[in-house]
């Protein structure tokens, strides 16, 4: 991932969308470390753990880009919120195994790649935000090699409750980024 800019490397005022948009990228980012937290601080499983630390470091560097990206002043007043629901979103499935955490990760990371490609979409041509626009396609990239790593870990069907989970957490990541635009 290439250096951060910072939103003082802006080159104009930051249109209302792109605003609401990178408000939700950086509360994802903040969720998304949170995860990973829950996993690690629930899950005693090795190849799990080994799962978790590594993407742990990538979301990590996601939110340092959206933090360069985002001022305090522009950000979500509920990061304490997204940082209870990520943890949890992250802890719950650990309790009940690794195909839980897996299948899990591949749900959110699946929602965070539609969410980046349809920024991504709306801002190809715009010459004054291609910086932002090629943090946004380098943090998808990774959430995809997230997601496809999780997928072939995972790889089995999935039980009825964990395709409940799934959708209640692809649910909940559609309902935080709408509520994270706003607040």
């Amino acid at each position: 991932m290439e250096a951060p800019i910072s939103s003082h490397d802006w080159p104009n005022p930051l249109p209302d969308e792109l605003a609401r948009d990178l408000r939700s990228d950086h509360a994802g980012e903040v969720g998304a470390v949170m995860i990973y937290r829950g996993i690690l601080a629930v899950s005693r499983d090795p190849e799990v753990r080994s799962f978790a630390e590594h993407h742990l470091e990538t979301e990590r560097a996601h939110l340092r880009s959206m933090e360069a990206l985002v001022p305090e002043s522009g950000r979500t007043r509920l990061l304490w919120l997204w940082r209870i629901m990520g943890w949890l979103t992250g802890a719950l499935p650990a309790l009940f195994g690794s195909s839980a955490v897996y299948a899990t990760i591949q749900a959110v990371e699946t929602f965070v790649d539609r969410h980046y490609g349809d920024q991504i979409e709306r801002l190809q041509g715009v010459a004054a935000w291609a910086q932002v626009r090629q943090i946004l396609v380098s943090c998808q990239e990774d959430e995809i090699a997230h997601r496809d790593e999780a997928a072939a870990l995972a790889g089995q069907q999935l039980s009825l409750p964990l395709q409940i989970w799934t959708r209640c957490v692809s649910l909940g990541s559609q309902g935080a980024v709408v509520i994270a635009k706003k607040v």
